[in-house]
């Protein structure tokens, strides 16, 4: 599966913008803060139907103007997809496939598999347990519509739970632990689906992870995912009643998948405390082609990987293991962004792939 063309109006820093793709590398070359990103990002939105940065829509709105459009042209098994969004301010977000619009958007998540790379990445180890779970949601969610489905309906009933708690610690309503049963059925259900996904899911993503560890590494440290959840030793209706006391106190429901984490190892300790710079790097890249090879392995098409200033941090050994892991068959179309041409030039010299080098400056592309 690969995008043939891309068309962007009012996108970002873009005026407009028609580009067509080699079916294997492309690269974008330019000074930071010239637009790069935002083109990956572009590609990123229509196959998520959201910008990877921005969750309010206006700012992805060129400034001044009322609207953006995107649209794509998708070669994928063999058929063509022609995907478009649109987007004006005040009014509802059209996306369609083929000229249909969409009746909901998580119809569209994972008819176009893709996998980026970012600086942003680092907040998976920095950040809060959201973070992590968010990327674990967003991979699952590619290929298992009903995970997605499920989720969505357990946030509904947590929401309604939570609001049904503040309202009877404001006193608008008698507590009643009658009222809460019927949403702590459905909490119940969903949640317990949502924690067996998870944990299949890492269980056959780990030793994919530290096979891509171990390459860029060359074999220099050990690295773990631990699923960490109240769930492994309780089950929900026991967490639930168990903490129907703490929860009337707070206004919110204390227990549940929404509290799971992932704990990501380097040795003995977790990562966001003794790993460098290049450590941490090499973590967030390996992770993200585990998530890559592992889509390609369930969905048996080969996802759009975006790589966004990926080598910066990175020594030349790992760089150079990074290359030649994404110049195997394993790998369909890639997108990079640098400010080093030599980067790039290394990368086609050594794999000697189709490509396209386009120069970015200033909301322009050539």
């Amino acid at each position: 599966m690969y995008i043939k063309q891309l068309s962007l109006v009012n996108y970002k820093n873009f005026e407009q913008a028609d580009l067509t793709f080699s079916t294997n590398l492309n690269c974008f070359i330019g000074d930071n803060g010239v637009g790069k990103t935002n083109l990956l990002d572009s590609i990123y939105y229509l196959s998520f139907c959201k910008s990877c940065f921005n969750s309010l829509e206006a700012l992805n709105i060129r400034h001044g103007e009322e609207f953006f459009v995107l649209q794509g042209t998708y070669s994928r098994n063999d058929s063509e997809e022609a995907i478009y969004c649109g987007l004006k301010k005040g009014q509802k977000k059209q996306f369609k496939r083929n000229k249909k619009e969409y009746k909901k958007l998580a119809e569209h998540i994972g008819l176009l598999p893709l996998v980026m790379v970012s600086p942003s990445d680092i907040n998976l180890i920095l950040g809060g347990s959201d973070e992590r779970r968010r990327f674990m949601d967003g991979v699952i969610s590619q290929y298992d519509r009903e995970y997605l489905e499920v989720l969505l309906k357990y946030n509904r009933t947590l929401l309604q739970r939570n609001n049904l708690l503040k309202k009877m610690a404001e006193g608008m309503m008698r507590f009643d632990p009658m009222n809460l049963e019927v949403w702590d059925e459905q909490l119940i259900r969903f949640g317990t689906i949502i924690h067996e996904k998870r944990h299949q899911f890492l269980k056959r993503l780990l030793p994919i992870f530290q096979h891509y560890y171990q390459t860029i590494s060359q074999g220099k440290e050990e690295v773990q995912l631990i699923y960490k959840s109240q769930l492994n030793d309780e089950k929900f209706d026991s967490l639930l009643s168990l903490a129907i006391g703490k929860d009337r106190i707070v206004q919110h429901t204390s227990v549940g998948i929404h509290k799971d984490d992932l704990e990501l190892t380097l040795g003995e300790y977790p990562i966001r405390k003794l790993g460098s710079q290049g450590q941490r790097k090499t973590y967030l890249v390996a992770l993200k082609l585990a998530q890559y090879d592992f889509i390609r392995q369930v969905s048996g098409l080969k996802p759009i990987l975006l790589l966004d200033d990926i080598f910066d941090k990175l020594d030349s050994n790992r760089v150079e293991q990074i290359v030649h892991l994404t110049a195997s068959d394993n790998f369909g179309q890639i997108f990079i962004t640098d400010t080093n041409r030599e980067h790039l030039d290394q990368i086609i010299e050594e794999t000697g792939a189709d490509h396209r080098i386009f120069q970015v400056e200033n909301g322009t592309v050539k």
